[in-house]
């Protein structure tokens, strides 16, 4: 049976941002399996960008520039714009002792912090947007990071497709990593079937919801619930 492409995904965009703990001089494995997602993408004419967040100053906080609250420097306006201008957000991170890392956090709290913005159909911001995420590590907690990181994602307006995520790790305990070629990571069926069942699950759930403009607003619209309007909603305690 022959298969052919039967969608264009060459009008979306999608954001890599990984979470490791090393700046952009130093390897990452995280990076090494986020890659191989990435070229897919490329290879189906999505356009793709990537960064490494510890390469930013991002301060804590939940404003959008933590300047006004006196950080000294807050590179947040910079990465929160690129994240806007995505249609897919894909958050990489290693395990650190069954957890994402301390960054990936960082992130999904500053994500948080625009997550009562609105869209022009007084949605909020990030509603009709796609998320997912990339695992990698030496012990046991890629569905724990994935569950932590889809959820948070879901729960600012993001959608998830089935699929979403996927990873690599090596035996519990010290031991070769992703990059590392005695681990022969990039041979590893599930891994690859995984990483690429992700990135095709999230192209086409992106497809569908751009070429509908997002999410129909009746019964969403943040701005028409504050303005009064109620839609089939009725509290039982005021019958």
């Amino acid at each position: 049976m022959s298969i052919s492409k039967s969608s264009s995904f060459s009008n979306l965009k999608a954001l890599y941002i990984n979470c490791t703990l090393k700046k952009s001089d130093k390897k990452s494995h995280t990076e090494g399996l986020i890659k191989v997602s990435k070229e897919i993408m490329k290879a189906e004419n999505v356009t793709v960008e990537y960064l490494r967040l510890v390469d930013y100053n991002i301060a804590y906080g939940l404003l959008l520039d933590m300047k006004k609250e006196g950080a000294e420097k807050d590179d947040w306006p910079k990465v929160y714009k690129k994240v806007m201008n995505a249609d897919i957000l894909i958050i990489g991170t290693p395990i650190w002792l069954g957890e994402k890392s301390s960054v990936a956090t960082k992130l999904i709290e500053r994500l948080y912090g625009m997550s009562d913005k609105l869209n022009n159909k007084g949605q909020y911001a990030y509603y009709g947007k796609v998320g997912g995420c990339i695992v990698t590590g030496n012990e046991d907690g890629i569905k724990h990071c994935s569950m932590g990181i889809l959820y948070a994602l879901q729960h600012l307006g993001y959608s998830i497709p089935p699929q979403a995520d996927c990873g690599w790790i090596g035996a519990v305990g010290p031991g070769p990593s992703y990059l590392d070629k005695e681990s022969k990571a990039k041979n590893n069926t599930f891994t690859n079937r995984n990483t690429t069942f992700m990135t095709y699950n999230l192209l086409h759930l992106a497809r569908i919801l751009k070429n509908n403009g997002g999410y129909d607003n009746y019964g969403n619209s943040r701005a028409d619930w504050d303005d009064g309007t109620r839609w089939s909603f009725e509290n039982p305690e005021y019958r």
